[in-house]
């Protein structure tokens, strides 16, 4: 690829050592790299130049990452995404994909974990083998994952999140001291 060829980059997210640390990355490998630290620079942004690709943080202040991927889709459909947070749970990965994330990470991701899932993404699907038995997640995982969920929405607020949920805000702040079980 020559350097007028350069693949483009956006990188949103309100931690600026993070999203400084992660441009350099992408730099050092060769991508022209854009950065936004919000929902209306990153907005600001893609509308002057599409980039090709996107890296978006889940939670920021004022709009959310997955109204960013919603609007980063509007505004260039074949923009590929992939959503960064450090409140990791199956039900967000499912919105951000059905928003049009490409993939979904938990925090810390650096550049290579991105670049990787960004070629998993364009990899073909493998073809499941016809003995594979599906797992459903254990209870504790699924009440793991619907906490996290609601605290989300929440916008973090333990207190809020405890009213939604129908339970005392200490027994909140005990489960989610606990790490989410295995399966």
């Amino acid at each position: 690829m020559t350097p007028e060829q350069k693949t483009s980059i956006l990188i949103v997210d309100d931690d600026e050592v993070y999203r400084t640390r992660l441009a350099r990355a992408f730099v050092d490998r060769g991508y022209d790299v854009r950065t936004a630290h919000d929902y209306d620079s990153a907005v600001a942004v893609a509308q002057a130049d599409s980039p090709e690709l996107a890296v978006v943080d889940l939670k920021m202040p004022g709009k959310s990452g997955l109204e960013l991927v919603q609007a980063l889709r509007e505004i260039d459909p074949s923009t590929k995404t992939v959503v960064l947070t450090g409140y990791g749970s199956i039900a967000t990965a499912i919105d951000a994909v059905r928003l049009g994330a490409t993939y979904y990470l938990s925090k810390p991701a650096d550049a290579d974990d991105i670049v990787a899932a960004f070629a998993r993404a364009e990899a073909p699907p493998l073809e499941p083998s016809a003995d594979h038995d599906y797992k459903a997640p254990s209870l504790a995982r699924a009440e793991w994952e619907h906490i996290n969920r609601v605290l989300s929405d929440a916008g973090g607020n333990i207190s809020e999140a405890a009213r939604r949920l129908g339970i005392h805000r200490r027994s909140l702040q005990r489960k989610l001291q606990k790490y989410p079980p295995n399966k």
